[in-house]
């Protein structure tokens, strides 16, 4: 049966504890095959080559992100989080995500965009199976992802 408050706290839980870096607890939140994708909408960001990534596999996953985390101690922030879809055990959710930082002392806005994922169930627990960012580098309304 489908918990669906247990599948919004893993996404918080996950935002949070890396925003912490929280290395340990990582590997409990993610599924041995886990894929994660990250880049800008337009592939041509200032930052890209800091965001894009395509990792699979548990090891792979925690090594890019740890080393992304490292390099930009910034704030992770889930809204308008829901289900898409279920199929089985795996749990297609899509939210907005937020991202600051602090400049000079102050909270600065860094980037915006939509997360897709994957949530699945192992019968225990429930894991990030897949989890794809394209962050919003130029105004567009109501863009298809």
């Amino acid at each position: 049966m489908l918990d669906r408050l247990a599948v919004h706290e893993l996404i918080h839980r996950w935002w949070f504890v890396f925003d912490e870096g929280q290395f340990d607890v990582w590997p409990e939140l993610l599924t041995e095959d886990v894929h994660i994708t990250s880049r800008s909408d337009t592939g041509k960001s200032p930052y890209e080559e800091f965001i894009a990534s395509d990792n699979q596999g548990r090891e792979q996953v925690i090594a890019w992100q740890r080393k992304h985390r490292e390099a930009a101690p910034l704030r992770h922030n889930a809204s308008n989080i829901h289900i898409e879809r279920v199929d089985g055990d795996d749990i297609s959710v899509v939210s907005s995500m937020y991202a600051t930082n602090i400049t000079e002392g102050q909270v600065t806005p860094i980037a915006g965009g939509v997360v897709r994922c994957v949530v699945r169930s192992d019968g225990a627990a429930y894991r990030l199976a897949q989890l794809h960012i394209v962050l919003d580098t130029h105004a567009v309304a109501f863009t298809e992802r």
